[in-house]
C-alpha cells in the first residue's frame, strides 16, 4: 500500500539551519548586495538537499546515525580515537558556543517587540535568555519525538510566514529579483557567498538527520517519503532565506548589522507591522535552533560512544542539558566566548569537508547500503559540493588564523 506523504525530520534540518546566524548573514547580504546573491542561496540549498538526502538515506537503510556508521568503519584504534575526538570537539563544544547565539537571536526578537509595546518597561535580557532556555528545556525534557517534531513544524511555519510576509510587504522589484538568480561574482561578495553556503550546509545537520529519520521511518520502502520530506523542508528553508535577503535589500543603511536592526529599520518604511512580524520570525528562528543544536550534540555523542537508549535515556539528556545550560549561561551573562567560538570555527571548518568526504565514501559502499548506494549523478554533484566544502573549510580556518 502506498504511504501518504507527511512532513517529518526534514523540518528539523530547516529549524536548525534557519537560525539567527542565517538570518543575520542573509540580512547583511541583502543590505550590501541587494538581490544579486540569490543564486548563491539557491546553490547552497541544492547542496544542502543533496547531502541531507544522503544522510537520510543512510539513516533509513542502516537505522543508525552517521557517527555510529563512521566510527565503526575504522579498525585502527588511533585513527578511531582521533576521529571521535575531532567530531565530539567540533559538535559538542561548537554547538554549545552556537547555542548562545541561537538564544541571543531569540532574545533580540523578543527585545525588539518589548521595546515598542512595553511602555517604558525594560525586561532584562538575562531573564529573556532564561525564559527561552526554559521553553527549549521543557520541549526536550518531554523526550517525545512527535511532540518535538510537531512543535518544530509549528515554529518553522510561524518563522516562514513571518519572513515571507515581511518580504512581500517590501514590494520587491520583480525584474531585479529575477536577475538575482543569474550567477554574478565579485571580489567584494566572495566571502558573503561562502558565508551563505556555510550557514546552510551545516555539519551537525548531517549527523542529526541521519539519527532522527530512524525514529520515524523503519523500512526502505519509505525512502521516497524521506526524500520528498527532505526536498520540501529544505526548499522551504531556502525560500525563507531568500525572503530575508529581499527584506534586507529594502533598506540600504550602513547601520544595519543584524536582523534586529533590520526589524527596526523597516518601521519607517513599512510601518510597525513589518517590524513586529520580522521580530516574531527572529524569535522563532532562535528558539527552533536552540532546540535542535543540543539534540544534535546528544545524538553525535550517543553515536560515537555507542550509548543505548533514546531521547529519554539519562546520558542522552545529560548531554543536551549541558549544551543548553552553557548556551543560556553565555547568553544571559553576555559572555563573548571568543576563544570557544574560534575553536568551534576551526573544528567545524575541518569537520565539514571530512564529513562530506566520508559521506560520499560510505554512500558508495554496497556492504552498508546494498542497492541503495549513490548513482553517478549523485556522486558527481556530491563531488562538486565536496570541492566547495573544502574551500569553505580552508577559508574558515584561514580567517580564524588571521584573527589570532
Amino acid at each position: 500500500m502506498k504511504k501518504r506523504f507527511t512532513i517529518g525530520p526534514g523540518t528539523w534540518v530547516t529549524a536548525a539551519f534557519i537560525g539567527p546566524g542565517t538570518v543575520t548573514v542573509c540580512t547583511l547580504a541583502g543590505v550590501q548586495f541587494g538581490y544579486t546573491l540569490i543564486w548563491a542561496l539557491v546553490l547552497s540549498v541544492i547542496a544542502c538537499v543533496v547531502l541531507q538526502e544522503m544522510a537520510a538515506r543512510l539513516g533509513v537503510v542502516t537505522q543508525k546515525g552517521l557517527s555510529e556508521v563512521l566510527t565503526s568503519q575504522f579498525d585502527n584504534k588511533i585513527v578511531r580515537v582521533a576521529l571521535i575526538t575531532l567530531i565530539l570537539s567540533a559538535i559538542f563544544i561548537g554547538n554549545a558556543a552556537y547555542e548562545a547565539g541561537n538564544i541571543s537571536g531569540g532574545v533580540l526578537g523578543v527585545t525588539t517587540i518589548f521595546e515598542s509595546i512595553g511602555n517604558g518597561i525594560i525586561v532584562p535580557k538575562s531573564f529573556i535568555s532564561i525564559g527561552i532556555g526554559c521553553i527549549a528545556f521543557v520541549m526536550l525534557y518531554i523526550g517525545n519525538y512527535k511532540v518535538i517534531e510537531r512543535s518544530l513544524i509549528g515554529l518553522v511555519l510561524l518563522m516562514s510566514i513571518a519572513f515571507i510576509v515581511t518580504a512581500i510587504v517590501t514590494k520587491p522589484n520583480v525584474s531585479m529579483l529575477l536577475k538575482g538568480f543569474v550567477p554574478e561574482f565579485s571580489s567584494e561578495s566572495l566571502l558573503t557567498i561562502v558565508g551563505l553556503i556555510g550557514t546552510t550546509v551545516v555539519p551537525y545537520n548531517l549527523f542529526l538527520h541521519a539519527s532522527i529519520v530512524g525514529e520515524k521511518w523503519k523500512s526502505t520502502e519509505e525512502l521516497p517519503i524521506a526524500r520528498k520530506d527532505t526536498i520540501v523542508a529544505i526548499a522551504l528553508g531556502g525560500l525563507v532565506s531568500i525572503a530575508i535577503m529581499i527584506s534586507g535589500a529594502a533598506i540600504q543603511q550602513a547601520e544595519v548589522h543584524n536582523a534586529a536592526d533590520l526589524a527596526k529599520g523597516l518601521e519607517p518604511l513599512f510601518g510597525s507591522v513589518a517590524k513586529y512580524v520580522l521580530s516574531i520570525g527572529l524569535f522563532a528562528a532562535g528558539i527552533t535552533s536552540a532546540i535542535t543544536a543540543p539534540l544534535a550534540a546528544a545524538y553525535v555523542v550517543k553515536g560515537c560512544l555507542k550509548w543505548k537508549g533514546g531521547l529519554k535515556s539519562k546520558p542522552f539528556k545529560a548531554v543536551w542539558i549541558c549544551v543548553l545550560f552553557l548556551g543560556v549561561l553565555f547568553s544571559s551573562l553576555g559572555i563573548k566566548s571568543i576563544e570557544i567560538i574560534r575553536f568551534a570555527q576551526i573544528a567545524n571548518g575541518l569537520l565539514l569537508p571530512i564529513v562530506a568526504t566520508f559521506l560520499l565514501w560510505v554512500m558508495n559502499q554496497q556492504k552498508i547500503l546494498g542497492k541503495y548506494t549513490n548513482n553517478w549523478k549523485q556522486n558527481l554533484i556530491g563531488f562538486l559540493i565536496l570541492i566547495i566544502t573544502c574551500f569553505l573549510g580552508f577559508r574558515s580556518v584561514w580567517k580564524v588564523i588571521l584573527n589570532l
